[in-house]
């Protein structure tokens, strides 16, 4: 999915302590075999030096060309640009738009937003909008039941399925009481 755009990849294979070597060489030999390098990163553990690696197969691929090109024209519709992703990146048979999702889809670009970029919210254990249906599925339908502007940033979010988008912070986050104390340990922390 990511090479159809045009831009250098490589993949960083988060290790857990709890991975198989079996699992990491099935990695490796699954993104050799699209001619992508894999880099084994345990940053979790080794902070920066866990992830040097990578980091350096990320330089290196920053100072070749890239030929990025969108999988959709700015100039399509909001539903033509939902459909592009479902089918292109999702591998989805078809998209079901629910009523409000068309009412809402039709009131932003009636205020001029239709150009915006798309951005879909959905499941992260599928390429489906249901989390039963793990990895990559094909033929599948993507729900649409809402679409939400984010006029400032750019973009219309398409919640897909049943999700639950991340609610608003407190007036205090809790990141608020995360400090250093005198000795330079961490302090605020749950």
């Amino acid at each position: 999915n990511v090479q159809s755009f045009g831009v250098p990849v490589v993949v960083a294979i988060n290790h857990f302590t709890s991975d198989t070597t079996a699992e990491i060489k099935a990695i490796a030999a699954a993104c050799k075999s699209v001619g992508v390098e894999a880099h084994v990163c345990r940053h979790w553990a080794d902070g920066g030096a866990g992830a040097t690696e990578l980091a350096a197969a990320v330089v290196k691929l920053a100072g070749k060309p890239s030929r990025f090109k969108p999988i959709y024209k700015d100039e399509l519709s909001l539903e033509a640009k939902i459909d592009c992703i479902a089918k292109k990146i999702y591998h989805a048979e078809r998209v079901e738009i629910s009523t409000t999702a068309c009412d809402q889809i039709a009131n932003f670009e009636a205020m001029g937003y239709g150009k915006l970029t798309v951005c879909m919210a959905k499941t992260q254990y599928s390429f489906s909008a249901n989390p039963a249906f793990l990895g990559a599925p094909t033929g599948h339908v993507v729900p649409v039941r809402e679409v939400r502007l984010s006029a400032g940033a750019g973009f219309v979010v398409v919640i897909c399925g049943d999700i639950m988008t991340m609610p608003g912070l407190p007036r205090s986050p809790s990141a608020e009481l995360i400090s250093l104390n005198d000795a330079g340990f961490i302090e605020g922390l749950f």
